[in-house]
């Protein structure tokens, strides 16, 4: 504890130090009208890099897209406000929020209606990596929230902000929100807008606190509003525990599928043993076990399988056997002497 209160309080604000801070956060006056528009233009071609990279499956192109939207900027702008006591700016910012938040699902709705690839939804890792959100999304998101605020609150370590982007995600799950609905994968969309709402909450829960432990609300030389802010941070704090609720469900039923996923190898290549048949993939979802297997005849009973698998889980199972006919040729070189 030592350490944390020297660092805090080597860090601390001061009155000297609000205004630059406040001018990264707070575009207003002659300022405003500039910065919604680079605001507009940069938000606009992140959500077209992330869209594509999310469609073509481009780790490097949504970690691009990552790097340069700036939606991080407004929602760390209202946790500073509400530290601050100033709700009128925390206001405008989260409606500027929303408003590009909207903005980019209607865009990658078009541009996913607009897509004529095929588009999977259980093997697209930019897709399934954000459609079942966990409380480990959560833990990231608080930490990579605290340290934007740090890095936002000094100018020395400003450069490494694009980490802090690429470790919280924003604009791809509303990215995927936007292609989940254009594809009718309506459950795949709310899990997205679970995700990206997190890391909303996140931000503005760990960033302000990191801000209010910095004295942020001390050295601003506005007018304290104590009770407004103890209540909008109260709210924030339900917010974050009301969505901890579905993280956890979704946490326990991806540690449960792995688990089944893992038994159900174990007895899918003990039933193969001693034949030709090779074991390809195991799915499961829910009560559901599909197993994809190669070889060149029958397989062994199924319902062997399925009683195996039964047994092992401990709880009835529905198995699917799909089983992919494998056959090999071999034609031995001629030799060509060009003799008529």
């Amino acid at each position: 504890m030592t350490i944390l209160s020297s660092l805090l309080q080597e860090n601390r604000f001061t009155p000297e130090l609000v205004p630059p801070f406040e001018s990264k956060l707070f575009f207003e006056d002659d300022r405003r009208r500039l910065y919604l528009e680079r605001f507009g233009v940069l938000l606009f071609l992140s959500a077209v890099i992330a869209t594509m990279g999310i469609l073509s499956d481009s780790t490097a192109a949504v970690i691009g897209a990552m790097i340069i939207a700036p939606l991080m900027t407004p929602i760390m702008a209202a946790a500073a406000a509400i530290v601050t006591g100033r709700m009128d700016r925390a206001a405008r910012s989260l409606a500027l929020v929303v408003a590009g938040a909207l903005g980019v699902v209607a865009l990658s709705w078009v541009l996913g209606t607009l897509y004529s690839g095929e588009l999977s939804f259980d093997g697209n890792s930019q897709i399934t990596g954000r459609i079942q959100p966990r409380i480990a999304d959560l833990a990231a998101a608080l930490a990579s929230g605290a340290a934007g605020a740090f890095c936002m609150s000094r100018d020395d370590i400003a450069d490494s902000l694009p980490g802090v982007a690429i470790a919280i995600s924003l604009v791809p799950p509303l990215c995927v929100v936007g292609i989940a609905l254009s594809a009718g994968e309506g459950e795949a969309a709310q899990g997205a807008l679970l995700l990206f709402v997190t890391n909303m909450l996140a931000i503005l829960l760990a960033g302000g606190g990191l801000l209010a432990a910095l004295g942020l609300s001390a050295a601003a030389t506005v007018e304290l509003r104590g009770r407004a802010r103890r209540n909008a941070f109260v709210v924030i704090a339900a917010a974050v525990m009301l969505v901890t609720v579905p993280l956890a469900a979704t946490s326990v039923a991806l540690d449960g599928e792995a688990r089944a996923r893992s038994q159900a190898r174990e007895e899918a290549e003990q039933w193969l043993a001693g034949t030709d048949f090779a074991l390809h993939a195991v799915q499961v979802r829910g009560d559901s076990i599909k197993i994809t297997i190669n070889g060149p005849d029958e397989p062994p009973p199924l319902p062997v399988l399925a009683a195996a698998l039964q047994g092992r889980i401990g709880r009835p199972v529905a198995v699917e056997l799909v089983t992919v006919r494998s056959q090999s040729q071999r034609m031995p070189g001629t030799r060509t002497d060009g003799s008529g």
